[in-house]
């Protein structure tokens, strides 16, 4: 989906900007947490929230092996800055998840995690 003037956008693994995704994978390299089914109750020029799930690889006893689990998850992004790679498109820099309901093993009921640029 493409950006519309002043809105920011996330930008995915493959570097594509992305407004309102239903997914979105957070570990690029593995593919063992995404997000899943997000529905966004809010854009703005400076925030955004979804509701969705996270689904997480237990990786038990090791991650090929391992099983995906699901949580329910509510998404904030925040801290929109301008993208190196489109100066002219402001990218959502910040990403907060909070689970109301369980959370991954390891994980605090609320975790804040830095997107790439």
């Amino acid at each position: 989906m493409q950006s519309q003037a002043g809105q920011p956008v996330m930008v995915d693994c493959f570097w594509h900007p992305q407004v309102r995704p239903t997914d979105f994978i957070l570990a690029c390299g593995d593919g063992n947490s995404r997000l899943t089914s997000l529905r966004w109750s809010q854009w703005h020029p400076d925030s955004a929230v979804a509701e969705g799930f996270n689904l997480v690889n237990d990786c038990k006893p090791y991650c090929a092996a391992g099983k995906f689990h699901s949580y329910p998850v509510i998404v904030r992004l925040n801290a929109p800055k301008p993208w190196k790679k489109h100066p002219d498109l402001s990218h959502y820099t910040q990403l907060s998840l909070v689970y109301p309901n369980g959370k991954p093993d390891g994980f605090g009921q609320w975790v804040d995690l830095p997107l790439w640029n």
